[in-house]
């Protein structure tokens, strides 16, 4: 049964507790423009490349200071940003047009050949894209504003992909930035979006800064989600990196910061009775918990030894743990995130309805699981993610794994998964993390349900050729009925493989000083469009 996530604008009840304030703000001082608006993000920002990169801390960087062809607005809908399109009659000549006062913020203008290298960069690095990439038969500049992509074969989601806000939106980057080569460092940030970063208040892991571009041309249309006018109104932003979260609520309580991205569940209530502050859900599909096990030696190798640790989980203790507040989750067996268009959650219902140990029990004696250590790694600095691997830890054992919690600060954990080696020789077996439904929402974006082996896939690396035909076929697909059937099927497939396990879905609260005004609502956390009283 699901239950009914909170709703935008919810109705504040708590009382404001008593806030101790003796300690200093660990965070730098700078000098404070009228205008400038002090964020606390929900990780440090490290890595300033947003597409070789799906960190979503890079990600929400790259919406910052560059812009992207479509966007995607409330609605969940495509609507031109940089540009305008034509599609042939037969669904193979996607034509692009260039709006007019594109320009970078060095001053030239944004040309067809920047989109071009562009898009062949983002098609090297996001699943959708690798998609698109696969079926490109040219990228042809017709002239100063237009630009063609040809396909061999019709796809039926290309503006859905070129649209989509997650993992690696199609992010327009210069053409000298847009030809590095994988694996090199970007050269510069000059990006064409509403912001300029800047580059030597940077420090990384502490602090970022950003500027308005006044340059910027924005589009006529109210902003909505990712589409729309990006007007910038405020001065600067500066995103500060806070560790410890009770420093933060004292922080925004007492108007040192204006902006939490993030607000941690179990201070929310010092906030909800404080008239000074908002808090709000802008995401209404928010993020689902998820479970990866690695698919490349034993146990996890053996599909029954991996529906067995499926059965043996039940997302309702996951999900007290990790929020607690009903108000903001609910359980969600559907690899697409739940209240999507293609939702499902057939194949299993165990997940949701707490999980089935006895059974998990019986398959790890037919499979003759032989009591080889699984070992789960934890980050211990990230409280969104380290209550997920002790509950699980706890339901394994019940069904009879032998469990090893391995902790860990993030950055490690980060550097260890990559590791395909056995647990025993510095590997793992099983990961947490949590993904926006934005990134999940089909199985042409969603990361997690490539199977190609070591080759593409994410970490876990599974190997399922069927998963990868449904995939293309879902893609090909030209009618709603086809797509929906298509995504019932490799629903199916994921259960049934243990492809990855959905442990549930929950919607993060903003929260921000009153002084703001008009924050955007949208799958992404954006400063553009936003107010400051002075």
């Amino acid at each position: 049964m699901l239950k009914q996530l909170a709703t935008p604008r919810f109705q504040k009840t708590a009382l404001l507790a008593a806030l101790g304030m003796a300690s200093a703000l660990s965070f730098a001082t700078h000098v404070q423009a009228d205008t400038t608006v002090s964020a606390v993000m929900h990780s440090a920002l490290r890595s300033l490349d947003p597409v070789s990169s799906s960190a979503t801390i890079a990600r929400n960087h790259g919406y910052m200071i560059y812009d992207t062809l479509i966007g995607l607005d409330a609605d969940l809908n495509p609507q031109p940003q940089m540009a305008d399109w034509e599609v042939s009659e037969d669904g193979r000549i996607y034509t692009f047009t260039l709006r007019d006062g594109l320009t970078w913020h060095d001053g030239s203008p944004v040309t067809p050949a920047d989109c071009i290298a562009s898009l062949k960069r983002w098609g090297t690095f996001d699943a959708g894209g690798q998609l698109v990439s696969n079926h490109t038969e040219s990228l042809t500049a017709l002239d100063e504003k237009r630009f063609a992509l040809t396909l061999s074969s019709p796809l039926g989601d290309v503006i859905g992909l070129l649209s989509k806000p997650s993992a690696v939106p199609a992010f327009i980057m210069p053409e000298n930035v847009a030809s590095i080569e994988p694996g090199q460092p970007l050269p510069n940030q000059i990006g064409s979006g509403p912001f300029r970063f800047i580059a030597n208040e940077f420090q990384p892991g502490v602090k970022a800064v950003y500027e308005r571009f006044d340059a910027y041309q924005p589009r006529s249309e109210a902003p909505s989600g990712t589409a729309g006018s990006k007007e910038v109104f405020v001065d600067r932003v500066e995103w500060i990196h806070m560790p410890d979260v009770q420093t933060t609520i004292n922080a925004i309580n007492s108007g040192d910061i204006d902006y939490i991205e993030r607000t941690p569940f179990d201070l929310l209530p010092l906030l909800e009775g404080n008239p000074e502050i908002t808090t709000d859900v802008l995401d209404p599909l928010g993020m689902l918990t998820v479970a990866r096990m690695n698919f490349l030696n034993p146990p996890f190798n053996d599909v029954r030894i991996r529906r067995a640790a499926l059965l043996a989980m039940g997302q309702e203790d996951v999900l007290a743990a990790l929020v607690g507040d009903p108000r903001f989750y609910q359980t969600c067996a559907s690899v697409f995130g739940c209240n999507t268009a293609i939702s499902t959650e057939a194949g299993d219902e165990s997940l949701t309805s707490g999980g089935r140990p006895d059974e998990a029990r019986a398959l790890l004696e037919e499979a003759g699981y032989d009591q080889t250590p699984v070992v789960l790694l934890q980050p211990s600095d990230v409280a969104t993610l380290t209550p997920q691997p002790v509950v699980v830890a706890q339901a394994l054992r019940k069904a009879g794994f032998n469990v090893e919690l391995k902790q860990m600060d993030w950055q490690t954990l980060v550097s260890q998964r990559a590791n395909q080696s056995p647990s025993s020789e510095g590997g793992w077996d099983m990961i947490f993390t949590n993904f926006g439904v934005d990134s999940f929402w089909s199985p042409t974006i969603n990361m997690l349900l490539i199977a190609t082996g070591t080759q593409d896939s994410w970490f876990g690396w599974p190997s399922d050729p069927y998963m990868e035909e449904l995939r293309t076929e879902y893609a090909m697909a030209e009618s709603e009925e086809q797509r929906k059937a298509l995504a019932e099927a490799v629903q199916e497939q994921a259960m049934e493989q243990a492809t990855f396990i959905p442990l549930g879905q929950f919607q993060n609260v903003v929260s921000w000083r009153n002084e703001l005004s008009d924050v955007v609502e949208g799958p992404i956390p954006v400063f553009w469009g936003m107010h400051k009283a002075e």
